[in-house]
């Protein structure tokens, strides 16, 4: 169950590295404005510089994640799972956040938190079994 926890956290880092492509790099892009629904590319470039802060909190996090792994996978893993945890579970609390806050974007927070939250369970399963 470690190694299932492991790939679905590798996966939901690998989703978070794509937030941060279109949030930081391609905010004014078609796809962008699409995912998020900025509008125009006027209306996206008077957020660019929120969307391009944002975008490295999900890179950050991705990194987190990504670092727990390849921790555990080198024997430490008390530390590599409590940053894989780290990493996940503020993947997942930024997903409910996003649910709570607007409602009208609750598949945008169940693709940010699912996969994650599933990793955390398997993870957890894992190591307590």
């Amino acid at each position: 169950m470690m190694i299932t926890g492991l790939v679905l956290t590798g996966i939901a880092a690998l989703i978070h590295v794509f937030i941060f492509y279109l949030e930081s790099i391609a905010w004014t892009s078609a796809r962008a404005r699409r995912t998020f629904g900025t509008g125009t590319v006027e209306q996206a470039e008077a957020q660019r510089t929120l969307a391009f802060n944002q975008g490295f909190y999900n890179l950050f996090l991705a990194v987190a994640v990504f670092l727990g792994i390849v921790v555990v996978a080198l024997g430490n893993v008390p530390v590599g799972a409590t940053l894989v945890f780290t990493g996940a579970g503020s993947m997942v609390a930024a997903s409910l956040v996003l649910g709570l806050s607007s409602p009208d974007k609750l598949g945008a927070a169940a693709k940010q938190g699912l996969v994650p939250a599933l990793g955390i369970i398997a993870l957890a399963i894992g190591l307590l079994g």
